[in-house]
């Protein structure tokens, strides 16, 4: 088996002038690993059917990512939803309203492209402010007609790539009840967030008026999860449940009212915001977060020398801390007490 270290210098050379011949400049080591490791799958005789696997999701990776990239500075929320949704349906309303709010706010929704909900979500936000991640099955989820044969939307094969692009672009989500496919992308959602495996974000669970969908999913977290031992008790404290557009459009919004961005530097958090805190609010988040710190407290900071060399997002003020990496399923409850400061009202 071919490994990193063994990889034949002549092959080595061979793809470092495959690289120039294609007049790649940028990331030059990241694309030499992908196309190294293209090689190795050969060399491993690896099965056709797991190479037709990765060639089809790195192409369709591929697309997915040319699709977003024009719209990279643009704020999006991803909305999930049963395809199963009539028109009549008053969460088809909700779901239509909430992505008409979000768009009118200078947002990007993206679906994946169905029918229900996901239409729903299209017509609310408009053509323009809509992106489609569909899949391909046998019996279902062609593009709705808001969308269809638009150059909004990427058609993918496997549920794993689609998934992954409807949650990394966003930086919210709104679910709609729905069947198996929401429950799973919802508990993709709180899974990725528990674990810190993704960047903190808001998440509404948002029913018709009056609905139990999602009250009933909480007393089954809290009933049978949480007192099995499974999750903590905070788990589903990140959160909201509720029936109000209005104020699903709040939590989306609210969440980025202060907070920006956050970027670990070692050991050490920073907390980009838009609002410098005062002296005596910095002094009160550190008593009130002194147990998921490993040191020190919540302290003021100039952006350190790896954001300057990357130019990252230096004109922003921020904050640094020492977070306890098992913490870090708390760091909404951190953001948020930042977003609720004083010096952020303004």
């Amino acid at each position: 088996m071919v490994t990193d270290a063994t990889f034949p210098s002549a092959l080595r050379d061979d793809i470092s002038r495959l690289v120039d011949d294609a007049g790649i400049r940028g990331n030059r080591a990241l694309i030499t690993r992908i196309l190294q490791t293209g090689v190795q799958l050969g060399v491993d005789g690896t099965d056709r059917l797991d190479l037709k696997i990765a060639s089809a999701a790195l192409s369709e990776m591929r697309d997915a990512f040319r699709l977003f990239a024009p719209f990279d500075d643009v704020p999006k929320v991803t909305i999930f939803g049963s395809a199963r949704t009539r028109e009549e349906d008053p969460q088809y309303r909700e779901a239509h309203d909430v992505a008409a709010a979000l768009s009118a706010a200078g947002w990007m929704v993206v679906t994946g492209a169905g029918p229900g909900i996901m239409q729903a979500a299209a017509e609310g936000a408009g053509r323009e402010m809509s992106i489609g991640v569909s899949i391909r099955l046998p019996f279902e989820e062609k593009a709705n007609l808001v969308i269809a044969e638009d150059s909004h939307l990427v058609s993918m094969k496997y549920f794993f790539t689609r998934k992954l692009m409807l949650m990394k672009e966003s930086r919210g989500f709104v679910c709609v009840p729905g069947g198996f496919g929401t429950l799973d992308e919802t508990f993709e959602l709180l899974t990725l967030q528990q674990t810190g495996k993704a960047e903190p974000t808001p998440i509404v669970l948002l029913d018709e008026p009056g609905g139990t969908f999602w009250r009933g999913l909480e007393r089954f977290v809290t009933d049978e999860l949480v007192t099995g031992g499974f999750i903590s008790s905070g788990d589903l404290d990140r959160v909201l449940i509720t029936d109000s557009v209005d104020a699903a459009v709040a939590e989306i919004l609210g969440f980025w009212r202060n907070y920006d961005s956050l970027r670990w530097v070692g050991e050490r958090l920073v907390l980009r915001l838009r609002h410098a805190p005062t002296d005596a609010e910095l002094a009160a988040l550190s008593d009130e977060f002194r147990s998921l710190l490993l040191s020190g407290g919540v302290d003021r900071t100039d952006p350190l020398p790896p954001e300057r060399a990357d130019h990252d997002r230096l004109d922003l003020p921020r904050v640094v801390l020492h977070l306890d990496q098992f913490s870090v399923g708390s760091l909404h409850r951190v953001i948020r007490a930042l977003n609720a400061l004083p010096s952020a009202q303004g």
